[in-house]
């Protein structure tokens, strides 16, 4: 059943019905968010009728009856990191909010209660006091969540065959598709269980006997499972478990949601090994390498990434690789060796029994075993750069593929050849090797277009000569650790057989007995369906064409819950454009006036997603591209204020003295009435008033450059345009402003500041960046670097910026030899080896910023505001406040959403936090209850002069 097999009355009708028990707010039906949301990072495209987002187990229930009660199928998606097509649904897509990200330790550490919303990465952090992490490490565990890696029994590098979902599970709260609640770990539901849903439990029951008196199938299944296999239903629950409850637990693990909702999952952790060390091993060709793999799988390894000769060269011109790198010849195999042990010396024992053992092998270049983080990152990221390498030069329109086989690691050598002819037969040219050596698990990436009858023709071809390599000649798996999804549901039956498949039938039907369960993923009877609904990847921007719509980038992005994600942007900015080159004007237009704040004004432009994007995209360079045409009409006056920039900052104190006076004279609620009352006037196009409005700021910064002392030591102040014009909130315990703070720390610490001359006409230039007026940014930019350059006596001394996305900006956009910190960096390096610091007992909230993280600042931060104080807490899921410059008046929803985990994780006896932007700390301490500073008021208060 598609959903076009469904009347539109009926989803009216199953609409009216949700809204009874769910905020229609979270009932997507508007056509533009449906499209957006309803894309995952495969290579498959179903819009959804209705998208859910479901805050409750209680709403999930509700949400599954109701599609039941009016036969609408329905489909989960956690992170929609998924490549096979698992997470796409025409018909109701249900995702969840942020409230599904609760976990519970248990038995220290050695068990670990997770709801599907949690990240895997964040799983892995929870355990880490307890140096433990959960078994499966897929490569997209930054992103993934645990929903996803259980319904795909993702797994990974390190992972193998013994630490994934399979066998790690301990047990799973899961809901059926009548809207049945199980949690196997309850005696009493599981008693509860068996006479409220008898067909389930006696069926498995009886498939496992059905199965077990079937000597050859059993044997088969034993066989498959050898290696890395996710082909189908996890069959082998049927032979290595009896007890129905068991098989349940384990059918539920690579199922993809087909059979029910998991709402929970309890994890068997496993160890995280302290001590650590990679080496990068060069053989001369494929075969030599891959028996290198059967002598090593006999040594103490934890990981074997094995790397073709094409691979290798797709990475070979990237910055910090190995010099001998480009000189490899194409038929060279490379293989990423890690190895874990509890102590140093177990360690350097391993590694050398681990050499050792390769003695008789010729390896014709090595990075050598080492534990240098540095050189490990990057050995690395040689193998996790191969994916995006190929992503980055594939021609615009078309799109990259993974695919992920196993093959008997005996026949891993014959595997690779045989697909590289086939990359040949098919003219691939761009295609390379990479993968888990140990089990025999390869992945292949290449790219393809769908824009033509001809492309689609070929890629079937490929896909049907892949299939039986993979499934028939070597007996090996056709998905090993990405899910069967739709791309591989026609050639279930050829790897499994028939009386494999109609097992898996059977057990479809016996949990989804009407077919509503995520239909066309595992079991479709279509033969072609992988070359069906196929998604569009039309040339949109050079900026953005690179995308593969992975989703990597969707953690960090501030609007994500708001409006869209840079991944969800792309997508309908892509739409928006093919839709204007095909004609379609009226449709272009209606779309083109939802993305004016779905894609631009509800988008930070802070770049976080470039860090996480495989390719480096950064969606703000986009929006802030669009936004150029959007402020046109608003460059004469930005221009005006560019020109006369001190008259501009000397209204702007103005403006907050008057403020200051009227919440004196008619009180905050008098204000807030008042201003707010003119923006709902203006339709919201003039700013919104907060009670934590800074007060003017009065520091005269002449006159205490007067009382300074001379010094050798000598530092560049630059006080950016919101320091110099912002004071503090009215309850905030230290009322003097930034810039006095600023002075009086580097003065503790025996520097002589100086001050670049007109320092009130200057700006780094970012409050006409962020609204895409490139030329007055670069302008500012300009003059700014000029002036530091003269002040700095050409470089001489460093120049500290007060705000971190001054110096940002900065940094990227300054061409002369100036080395400019911002206050992390600078107290760091420069102010602590004059300084006794005594920290002060006291437990205090940290917000690293955006532009603090992309300088790499994170963890400096953290250890900066931990010498500091006693306790130091940073929330979770808040990579940026989403103030965004002067967003966070203009569009105050942006930072809401941004910072809406905040006030729940500040503890009770927690009374102040810090950053390191002026702005930013206007909307944390609005959300968060509590005032923020500037991290230089930190420090200045637990610090002495040495």
């Amino acid at each position: 059943m598609m959903a076009n097999t469904i009347s539109k009355a009926t989803y009216e009708q199953l609409e009216a019905l949700l809204a009874l028990q769910i905020d229609p707010e979270r009932i997507v039906t508007q056509e533009a968010k449906r499209l957006a949301y309803g894309t995952d990072a495969s290579f498959y495209r179903l819009v959804p009728q209705i998208v859910l987002r479901l805050k409750d187990l209680s709403e999930v229930i509700y949400a599954i009856q109701s599609c039941r009660e009016l036969g609408v199928h329905f489909t989960f998606r956690a992170a929609g990191t998924s490549l096979s097509g698992q997470a796409v649904s025409d018909s109701v897509l249900i995702t969840l909010t942020d409230d599904w990200r609760g976990h519970d330790i248990v038995d220290d550490g050695h068990k670990i209660i997770l709801q599907p919303g949690v990240i895997g990465a964040d799983a892995n952090k929870y355990l880490a006091p307890f140096k433990r992490k959960i078994g499966p490490d897929p490569a997209s565990i930054n992103t993934c969540k645990i929903g996803g890696i259980a319904a795909n029994n993702a797994s990974g590098m390190c992972c193998g065959t013994a630490q994934n979902s399979y066998r790690t599970v301990d047990s799973v709260k899961v809901v059926f598709a009548d809207g049945t609640l199980l949690d196997t770990s309850s005696k009493a539901s599981i008693d509860a269980f068996k006479v409220t849903r008898p067909d389930i439990y006696q069926g498995l029951s009886n498939l496992v006997a059905q199965t077990q008196s079937n000597a050859e199938l059993t044997e088969r299944i034993r066989h498959k499972y050898r290696l890395k296999n996710t082909t189908g239903y996890a069959l082998n629950a049927l032979v290595d478990y009896s007890d129905p409850i068991e098989v349940l637990e384990h059918l539920l693990i690579g199922s993809e949601g087909t059979l029910g909702f998991i709402a929970e999952i309890t994890y068997n952790t496993v160890i995280e090994h302290e001590f650590k060390a990679s080496a990068l091993l060069v053989f001369a060709d494929i075969e030599e390498a891959s028996r290198a793999v059967a002598t090593l799988a006999k040594t103490p390894v934890a990981a074997v990434e094995l790397m073709d000769g094409r691979a290798l060269r797709s990475v070979a011109d990237k910055p910090g690789m190995p010099e001998f790198m480009p000189n490899l010849d194409i038929e060279a195999a490379a293989l990423l060796v890690e190895t874990h042990a509890s102590s140093q010396a177990d360690l350097d024992s391993q590694c050398e029994a681990i050499l050792g053992s390769l003695s008789d092998y010729s390896i014709i270049e090595s990075v050598p075993f080492t534990t240098d983080a540095k050189t490990v990152a990057t050995l690395w990221g040689i193998r996790k750069g191969m994916f995006p390498a190929v992503g980055a030069v594939r021609e615009v329109g078309t799109t990259v593929i993974i695919e992920d086989v196993a093959f008997p690691v005996e026949n891993l050598a014959n595997g690779v050849r045989d697909l590289q002819a086939l990359f040949d037969k098919y003219h691939y040219s761009e295609a390379i090797i990479f993968g888990h050596a140990l089990e025999g698990n390869l992945h292949f990436v290449f790219t393809q277009g769908f824009d033509s009858q001809e492309e689609i023709d070929r890629y079937g071809g490929f896909m049907d000569d892949v299939a039986d390599l993979v499934a028939v000649k070597y007996q090996g798996s056709l998905k090993a650790e990405h899910g069967t999804g739709r791309n591989m549901a026609p050639y279930v039956e050829l790897e499994w057989g028939k009386d494999g498949y109609a097992l898996m039938q059977q057990i479809k039907k016996l949990f989804d007995p009407e077919g509503l369960l995520n239909p066309g993923v595992i079991i479709n009877d279509n033969p072609h369906s992988h070359i069906e609904n196929l998604k569009p990847m039309p040339a949109a921007d050079d900026i953005v064409d690179r995308c593969i719509e992975c989703g990597f980038c969707e953690p960090v992005c501030p609007s994500r819950t708001l409006t869209l994600s840079p991944r969800q942007r792309i997508v309908l900015y892509r739409e928006l454009q093919r839709r204007k080159a095909a004609g379609e004007t009226v449709t272009a237009s209606e779309l083109e006036k939802v993305f004016e704040y779905q894609g631009l004004d509800t988008c930070a432009a802070t770049g976080l997603c470039a860090d996480r994007c495989p390719v480096g995209i950064n969606t703000g360079d986009l929006v802030k591209q669009l936004r150029t045409a959007k402020y046109k009409k608003f460059t004469p006056i930005a221009k005006w204020t560019a020109d006369h920039f001190s008259t501009t900052t000397t209204l702007t104190r103005a403006s907050l003295k008057a403020n200051q006076v009227a919440v004196k004279v008619i009180g905050e609620n008098g204000v807030s009435k008042l201003t707010n009352g003119v923006r709902s006037l203006t339709k919201n196009k003039t700013p919104i008033w907060f009670p934590e409005t800074p007060q003017s700021n009065s520091h005269n910064l002449k006159k205490s450059l007067e009382l300074l002392v001379k010094s050798d030591k000598k530092v560049v102040y630059v006080p950016s345009c919101a320091s110099r014009t912002m004071g503090q909130q009215t309850n905030a315990s230290d009322q003097r402003s930034l810039t006095e703070v600023t002075m009086s720390l580097i003065k503790k610490a025996g520097f002589e500041i100086i001050i670049p001359e007109g320092i009130h006409d200057q700006c780094c230039g970012m409050p006409y960046d962020s609204k895409g007026m490139t030329d007055i940014a670069t302008q500012k930019a300009a003059q700014l670097e000029q002036a530091l350059w003269e002040a700095s006596y050409q470089g001489e001394y460093p120049v500290l910026m007060d705000t971190s996305p001054c110096a940002k900006r900065s940094i990227d956009n300054f061409t002369k030899p100036l080395e400019i910190l911002e206050p992390t960096g600078f107290v760091s390096k420069y102010l602590l080896p004059h300084l006794e610091i005594k920290p002060i007992n006291e437990t205090v909230m940290l917000h690293v910023t955006c532009s603090s993280r992309k300088m790499g600042l994170e963890n400096s931060m953290l250890t900066l505001a931990q010498r500091c104080a006693s306790h130091v807490v940073v929330p979770e899921h808040i990579a940026c406040c989403g103030w965004a410059g002067d967003k966070g008046f203009t569009t105050p929803e942006l930072n809401a959403a941004a910072v809406h985990p905040l006030k729940e994780q500040v503890p009770e006896n927690c009374h102040r936090g810090f950053s390191n932007s002026r702005t930013c700390e206007i909307g944390l301490s609005h959300h968060s209850g509590i005032p923020y500073q500037s991290i230089l008021y930190l420090v200045d208060e637990a610090s002495v002069p040495q």
